[in-house]
């Protein structure tokens, strides 16, 4: 099955265990890298674990913006909920801003006063637990994306995908300060504050951009005139509109058809490029209007350039 023709009861239950795979993911890090911060002193564990209490906040929202977003259209929200995922994802920026801006003055301290680093068997073993529980909830929200189209999942993973590489960072950094480095500690931990601003400003710049009703990407626009054209008796298609919403995708277009056509033909040319379109895209909500125009006017100009080329 692909990713376009999940039901919704399939596409809930995936984004569910997705936001339950993060939540509590992000609550067994916190309690192991506390642990391994209060033993070892180290501030690129301080930054990782941080990074992991922002998380948890950030997965935390998710949950409830996701649940929110699947809950159906109503008389208040006619165009749905899909909108809640993008909100959620700006207070994901947020969360990631803060932290970013808190392990850059934490390690900026700690390279003015370099601390020894204490325990480092069990820093190396939590760092190591770390990125593998990382990677399997990577494996998890990468399958819920590819199914679902979720913003707030894709979101959420940018942040575990940023986890993957500064813990393996912090990891690197406890060897080498294990082997008298240990200004590398600090100068790792500011790496990763930067990286962390770097993923917000991604994450909320795509939150922003569907907030905003950003037209869908142009390879998808030209799929879409494409399938409204194909149609035998479609003479033209103009004004097309398209935003999404969440995992939905809105299309407005106008259909070019014979003014002579009845009523009932014209409708149904316009069910069947409706149709057409969402068998491509099931998630897509495709509105059509209907325009008149004289199938006379172009075969007059043909005419008259014929004439004018003889």
């Amino acid at each position: 099955m692909s990713a376009d023709t999940l039901t919704p009861t399939q596409s809930a239950r995936l984004l569910k265990l997705a936001t339950n795979a993060s939540v509590l993911t992000a609550a067994v890090l916190i309690l192991v890298k506390a642990l391994a911060y209060w033993e070892t002193g180290s501030v690129s564990i301080l930054a990782s674990f941080v990074d992991s209490l922002m998380d948890s906040g950030a997965s935390l929202l998710n949950l409830i913006a996701v649940r929110y977003a699947l809950a159906p259209a109503d008389r208040a929200h006619r165009f749905g909920h899909g909108k809640a995922e993008s909100i959620a994802a700006l207070g994901q920026g947020t969360f990631i801003i803060g932290s970013g801006l808190y392990l850059i003055v934490e390690s900026v301290q700690r390279l003015l006063d370099p601390q020894p680093l204490q325990a480092f068997g069990l820093g190396v073993a939590v760092m190591a637990f770390t990125i593998g529980a990382t990677a399997v909830l990577l494996l998890i929200q990468g399958y819920v994306i590819r199914r679902t189209h979720s913003a707030a999942i894709r979101a959420d993973s940018l942040h575990y995908r940023t986890d993957l590489l500064t813990n393996s960072a912090v990891l690197l950094a406890l060897v080498l300060a294990q082997l008298g480095w240990p200004g590398m500690d600090p100068v790792f931990a500011l790496a990763v504050a930067l990286y962390i601003l770097s993923s917000a400003r991604r994450i909320m710049g795509d939150a922003f951009s569907e907030l905003l009703d950003r037209e869908l990407p142009e390879a998808r626009r030209e799929a879409v005139l494409a399938l409204a054209e194909g149609h035998p008796e479609v003479r033209g298609v103009h004004d097309l509109r398209t935003r999404s919403a969440g995992r939905v995708e809105f299309m407005e277009l106008h259909l070019e058809l014979d003014d002579h056509l009845p009523l009932i033909e014209a409708h149904r040319i316009a069910d069947e490029v409706a149709d057409a379109i969402r068998a491509e895209h099931p998630a897509a909500d495709v509105v059509i209007h209907q325009d008149p125009v004289s199938i006379a006017e172009p075969l007059l100009d043909q005419q008259i350039e014929e004439a004018e080329e003889a």
